[in-house]
């Protein structure tokens, strides 16, 4: 229930910035477009921010794995996980 009423707030709160900017709900697609990828970039910030404040490596491996899978909405290479020592070396 908690995830439904987050996007609705965000909704809401995405609506008046719309008509602050005096964009016409449903945005044009190039903007519309451009602000969901912004949202799913900013979405992979969050954890990249946790490892560098954990000190663990930002490896390539693990952005591939972990973070663009989400962005693209496409399935890790392989569709399987690496191992675990190549996603959180010590």
């Amino acid at each position: 229930m908690k995830p439904y009423l987050v996007s609705l707030v965000t909704g809401i709160l995405a609506g008046i910035i719309y008509s602050l900017l005096q964009v016409h709900s449903p945005a044009p697609p190039v903007p519309a477009l451009l602000g969901l990828l912004g949202m799913l970039v900013g979405e992979q910030l969050v954890p990249v921010c946790k490892r560098l404040i954990n000190r663990q490596p930002l490896t390539l491996a693990w952005f591939r794995h972990e973070c663009v899978p989400k962005i693209s909405g496409t399935p890790p290479a392989g569709g399987e996980k690496p191992p675990p020592d190549e996603l959180y070396p010590k």
